[in-house]
C-alpha cells in the first residue's frame, strides 16, 4: 500500500503515514485545513474506499464491520470485512432477484438501515419502488442476512403505501421526489423513513397519505408509540409538510432528529424536528391561483406572486423553524450526519451536510437550542455530487458520490 502525505499546518512539514485500509489500493489525499483555530480542528485524510460503483445511494455498517450499500439501479450489496463484494438483493446477478424492483428517474434502491438488534435478528431494511401493486409505490422492505453475508431471506414488506410518481408532468419525469433515506433513532430505536412530494401539490399537507412526510415506525412497520400525528392522520407520520427529504441525522447528545432538505431553487433547509410538527411546505395553489399540474413548487402559489416558501410561516405559524437555510438558494442538499468522537476535535457534535449540485460538504456548528451559529466548507475534497454521509468504524466519515466512489475520511486524534 502506498505511503500518503499529510500536510501539517502547525509545522508546515510533510509526514509519511500508511494509507487507510480499503478495497481500492489508492493514494490517500491530505485535506488542507481552515486557518480558523487550526490547533483545534481535525487533521483529515481522504482515501478512496470503493470505486466503479453504479450510482451508490446509501451505506450502513453492521456491528462486525461489513458495509451494506445500495446502488440505485442494481440493488443491495455488501462489502465483507475481507474486502470481497457480494450482491444480495435487486436485479439479475443478486443472490435474491426482486422481480418487482425497478429503477426510474430519480428513484430506485435508496436507503439502507441495520437493525439495532442486528447481532440477534440479522435484520436489514431497504427503501425501493415496487411494481407489486398498481399503481407502483415506494416500499420499506425488511430482509434477513445470513452470517456469511452471502444471501438474504424472509422478505417482509413492512410499509407498502408510500406514493411514487408514476407519470411525467410539467415539473419532471416519473420517479421524481421519492425521498428514501431510512435511519434508526439511536435513543428510541424506531425507524425513521423520509418520503417525497412526487411533484403533487396536495401530498405534503395531506395527513392520510405518506408522501412529503417523515415516518416513525417499529421493525414491523407499525406506528411508533408517541407519534403525535394530528387527529385523523395516519399514525405512522412523525412530521409532515416536507418537500423531498433525503437527509436525516440525530444529535449525539440529545438524540433529536434533524432533517436536511433541498429546496425548489431556493432555501435548502436544516430543521430540528418534533413529533407532530409541520415542515410548512404547501405547494398546492391557493384560491385564484393556477399552476400547471396543480403544483406550485417552482413558481408562486400566492395571489401576490411571491415564491412558494419552503416553510410557510404566514400560513402555518406553528411550523417547525429551520436551524439554517442556504441563503435563498438551493444547491441540492441531500445527506447529513453529526460528527461524533474525540478524533473530530472542534468538529465533534457538528453537523456535516452534503450537496448534490453544490458538490461539497459543509460543517455546521449548532448551539444548545439547535440553531446554526457557524458554517465552514470541508476543505480540499474533489467537487462531486455528495449522496451519502455515514459515520463508520473508528469514527471515520464515509461518503458516497454520484460518480461511483465511496470515500473514507479520517480525522487524526
Amino acid at each position: 500500500m502506498k505511503a500518503i502525505m499529510i500536510l501539517s499546518i502547525a509545522v508546515l512539514m510533510a509526514v509519511a503515514l500508511p494509507a487507510a485500509d480499503g478495497l481500492c489500493d489508492s493514494e490517500a489525499r491530505p485535506l488542507l485545513q481552515s486557518q480558523s483555530k487550526p490547533e483545534e480542528e481535525p487533521r483529515l485524510t481522504r482515501t478512496v474506499f470503493l470505486s466503479g460503483l453504479s450510482d451508490p445511494w446509501d451505506l450502513a455498517f453492521t456491528p462486525d464491520g461489513a458495509l451494506l450499500f445500495t446502488e440505485k439501479c442494481r440493488g443491495l450489496s455488501v462489502r465483507r470485512t475481507d474486502g470481497s463484494i457480494h450482491r444480495l438483493f435487486g436485479t439479475k446477478g443478486s443472490s435474491v432477484v426482486a422481480g418487482d424492483f425497478f429503477c426510474r428517474g430519480q428513484s430506485g434502491m435508496h436507503g439502507v438501515a441495520v437493525d439495532p438488534d442486528f447481532v440477534r435478528n440479522r435484520f436489514v431494511y431497504v427503501y425501493m419502488p415496487s411494481k407489486l401493486g398498481s399503481p407502483a409505490t415506494n416500499r420499506v422492505i425488511r430482509l434477513t442476512v445470513d452470517r456469511g453475508y452471502s444471501k438474504v431471506s424472509n422478505r417482509r414488506d413492512i410499509v407498502t403505501d408510500i406514493p411514487f410518481k408514476n407519470s411525467f408532468n410539467r415539473w419532471g419525469g416519473a420517479g421524481a421526489h421519492s425521498g428514501g433515506r431510512i435511519r434508526f433513532g439511536p435513543s428510541d430505536g424506531f425507524l425513521y423513513v423520509t418520503t417525497g412530494d412526487n411533484h403533487n401539490g396536495l401530498l405534503p399537507q395531506d395527513l392520510k397519505r405518506l408522501g412529503g412526510k417523515i415516518l416513525r415506525i417499529d421493525r414491523n412497520g407499525a406506528a411508533a408509540p408517541g407519534n403525535k400525528t394530528p387527529s385523523g392522520g395516519d399514525p405512522r407520520i412523525f412530521t409532515y409538510g416536507h418537500r423531498n427529504v433525503q437527509g436525516i441525522a440525530f444529535h449525539p447528545g440529545t438524540g433529536r432528529p434533524y432533517s436536511c432538505e433541498h429546496g425548489p431553487g431556493r432555501d435548502d433547509e436544516v430543521t430540528p424536528l418534533f413529533s407532530g410538527g409541520n415542515g410548512g411546505w404547501d405547494p398546492k395553489p391557493e384560491p385564484g391561483v393556477d399552476c400547471a399540474s396543480n403544483y406550485c413548487g417552482y413558481v408562486s402559489n400566492k395571489r401576490d406572486g411571491t415564491p412558494t416558501p419552503m416553510t410557510d410561516i404566514g400560513k402555518f405559524p406553528d411550523a417547525m423553524r429551520p436551524s439554517w437555510n442556504n441563503n435563498g438558494i438551493s444547491e441540492g442538499m441531500s445527506p447529513c450526519v453529526f460528527l461524533s468522537g474525540a478524533k473530530w476535535k472542534a468538529w465533534e457534535g457538528r453537523l456535516a451536510v452534503g450537496f448534490l449540485r453544490g458538490q461539497r460538504i459543509d460543517i455546521l456548528k449548532l448551539n444548545q437550542a439547535g440553531v446554526t451559529t457557524g458554517i465552514l466548507k470541508m476543505p480540499d475534497i474533489p467537487s462531486e455530487r455528495i449522496r451519502t454521509l455515514v459515520l463508520g468504524p473508528e469514527q471515520a466519515l464515509f461518503v458516497s458520490t454520484d460518480d461511483g466512489e465511496i470515500w473514507r475520511i479520517t480525522a487524526s486524534p
